[in-house]
């Protein structure tokens, strides 16, 4: 799976998705310290452990690199940066049961934008599974020899 470059620059400074979620009952925010140990146990269980790792770490960073979406006081989606590696998008996930509603374009946009904010002109999405998503999305392009990247020397369980 590739990686992807996301020209940050090129991003129009337009939050609007946050009330656009709202009207459905979505709040794209970042978590607060009391959620800690709740968004990493929910990223565990919807998504992986690995996940959840790199979620702890985008929860540690002051201030924060992640973003949660919260419906009627429940996780439904989560998007992190700088947690794998400094100007790395990733990971992000959406429950199955509010797919197909913008809630993973809001997450993935105020991700980049906060990027953004903080000086970064680039973003990559590291191992991506689904390139289309991201060029139609936010205009990526995939990274040559990219693959298996950052990721090829991960240690792996031994059990």
């Amino acid at each position: 799976m590739p990686d992807m470059l996301i020209k940050l620059y090129d991003l129009a400074d337009d939050w609007s998705f946050i009330a656009e979620q709202q009207e459905h009952g979505i709040e794209i925010r970042k978590p607060i310290g009391p959620e800690k140990h709740l968004i990493i146990e929910w990223v565990s269980r919807h998504f992986s452990p690995g996940w959840a790792a790199e979620m702890d770490t985008a929860i540690a960073n002051i201030p924060r690199s992640c973003f949660v979406a919260v419906k009627a006081f429940e996780f439904v989606g989560f998007a992190c940066y700088d947690a794998t590696a400094l100007g790395y998008f990733g990971p992000t996930g959406v429950k199955k049961s509010e797919r197909g509603q913008g809630v993973g374009q809001a997450l993935l946009k105020a991700a980049l934008l906060d990027m953004k904010l903080k000086g970064y002109g680039y973003a990559v999405a590291g191992n991506v599974n689904d390139p289309g998503y991201y060029q139609n999305s936010v205009g990526a392009i995939e990274i040559p020899d990219s693959s298996p990247g950052i990721y090829r020397n991960q240690a792996k369980s031994a059990d």
